[in-house]
């Protein structure tokens, strides 16, 4: 498989495309990444180096793999932070450039826009270009909880509420969601909760909920879930695979007490997860 990954990057650390192309690369696929921003570290920190790109920089970067004579051949295109709605009109033009060459090509869009007790953190304007324009332009989207609440317009507060709002997002446009670190009535205390809908079927996968706070974790999940639901055309074995790396990849983190995500370190997890759990039909 080739994946375009369109996304941030950081120098130190792993979030964006940092946490996203390793993994990926790790399950055999070739990744073109291409960065929206460049930073020394990511922004958790409180001070950072670097630059956001603006669009041009984008599209100039994609006429030059469209030179080599590759779009064909590419399989898929991710997105994730996108800095600003311009870069968000670049990546979408990309995606239009990669099925026009390869109509059988995958949009995965990880619609960066906020999280729980922390509201939103991107810029004034993206929430709306993601939910007008690159959500519906999606094949599949990886929202977390706060940010499915935003895309559908709603708030989740049962299972039966999440999965509406799940059904309200693809009836915008994308085939598949995975609704990451879900916590609806019935999760239990110290747990976590994944959901994914698919062809008006859900799917739950349930974790412990680990006490580890790092960033990148829904950079990597959705990187993991995207290349497993390509390869199967299953999204529920799709979650069952993801969610079974990214818990063993945050519980390594978490034993070592790391504050950066262990990707590399970690590495096993992400072809050989070393504790699986049970999806749920829901």
């Amino acid at each position: 498989m080739n994946i375009l990954s369109i996304q941030s990057h950081v120098a130190y650390g792993h979030v964006g495309n940092a946490s996203a192309v390793f993994p990926m690369q790790r399950l055999g696929c070739e990744v073109w990444p291409i960065h929206t921003v460049q930073f020394s570290n990511h922004t958790g920190y409180g001070a950072w180096k670097g630059r956001v790109f603006d669009g041009p920089a984008i599209e100039e970067l994609v006429e030059g793999i469209a030179e080599r004579g590759v779009l064909p051949r590419c399989d898929g295109v991710l997105s994730g932070y996108m800095g600003s709605s311009d870069i968000g009109t670049a990546i979408l033009a990309a995606v239009a450039r990669v099925r026009a060459a390869n109509p059988d090509a995958l949009y995965c869009c990880d619609p960066v826009i906020g999280d729980v007790g922390r509201g939103v953190f991107v810029r004034p304007g993206i929430p709306e270009f993601m939910r007008d324009h690159a959500v519906p332009a999606a094949d599949i989207v990886t929202p977390n909880q706060f940010e499915l609440d935003f895309l559908a317009g709603r708030e989740t507060r049962t299972l039966d509420e999440a999965k509406a709002a799940v059904a309200a997002v693809q009836a915008r446009g994308p085939r598949v969601v995975l609704v990451t670190s879900l916590h609806v009535a019935d999760t239990p205390a110290g747990s976590i909760d994944m959901l994914a809908g698919e062809g008006g079927r859900f799917w739950r996968l349930r974790t412990p909920k680990l006490s580890v706070d790092v960033n990148g974790a829904g950079d990597a999940i959705a990187a993991l879930f995207f290349v497993h639901r390509a390869r199967t055309g299953s999204a529920e074995t799709a979650l069952a695979e993801a969610g079974a790396s990214v818990f063993g990849l945050l519980k390594r983190t978490q034993d070592d007490g790391s504050r950066e995500i262990l990707t590399v370190a970690a590495q096993d997890e992400f072809v050989a997860p070393t504790r699986r759990f049970p999806v749920e039909p829901v």
